[in-house]
């Protein structure tokens, strides 16, 4: 099967493993796999027919760019199946240890009745198997280690813990900090800290990547990321 794939400057892959509900990614060296974010439970046997397929055995580490249950389904099973060293924000490793569930606020009047109405339903249903993390993080933390000119980096809003993935300086893999699935806006209808966010967006624009891309829908480049800023920051102003 043919995958999405971007390739940096350093020859390290990018490599798209899934798509839909939540995108999940594979950054490797050839020596090292490193994994970010694990997708929903019901897409399990897919993602595991997709590392298959690549005759991947493995997996070094697993990333995990914050932990809504969409991100987080399947770290433990990850971890016990393929041997990963989880790596998640301090601020959040309470959630994935406890396998508890919690919602982002909305950032629209839509989205935060919708919060509203089905909160309380959703996280009843949202429960994740507990899962021990390896590497804590806080505002940076160097891949170098690893094998990887690549960085994690503190990039809250959507949630306090969440992180991104900062990759040879041209490509960011940023979770829900943005979405790509609408043409007219790259802001993600649900975060905690609208402030936060526009934020981290200024964080990430003061990388030398080119390429943002996120959890849900498809990569978005620079230049609508600079855009949608200026957009949203002209928005609080007034």
């Amino acid at each position: 099967m043919r995958r999405k794939t971007w390739v940096t400057k350093s020859g390290y892959r990018v490599i798209q493993l899934l798509s839909g509900r939540s995108n999940v990614f594979l950054l490797t060296n050839e020596r090292t796999n490193i994994l970010i974010d694990t997708g929903v439970k019901f897409m399990r046997g897919v993602l595991e027919s997709s590392l298959s397929e690549m005759k991947i055995s493995h997996i070094d580490y697993l990333i995990l760019t914050h932990t809504h249950f969409d991100h987080v389904a399947n770290a433990d099973w990850i971890k016990k199946k393929y041997g990963a060293a989880v790596i998640v924000h301090r601020s959040e490793a309470p959630y994935l240890a406890s396998g508890k569930g919690f919602l982002p606020a909305g950032t629209n009047p839509f989205t935060k009745i919708l919060i509203s109405i089905a909160a309380k339903k959703v996280l009843t249903i949202i429960k994740c198997e507990p899962c021990h993390y390896d590497i804590l993080v806080d505002s940076w933390f160097s891949l170098n280690i690893f094998g990887f000119n690549a960085y994690i980096m503190h990039t809250p809003g959507h949630s306090q813990g969440s992180i991104s993935v900062i990759v040879d300086d041209e490509i960011a893999l940023v979770g829900d900090t943005m979405v790509g699935t609408f043409k007219w806006t790259l802001f993600p209808p649900f975060g905690d800290d609208v402030n936060q966010l526009l934020k981290s967006w200024e964080k990430l624009l003061d990388t030398k990547c080119s390429l943002f891309i996120p959890a849900h829908g498809t990569a978005n480049n620079r230049s609508l990321l600079v855009r949608d800023l200026a957009v949203h920051k002209n928005k609080l102003e007034r």
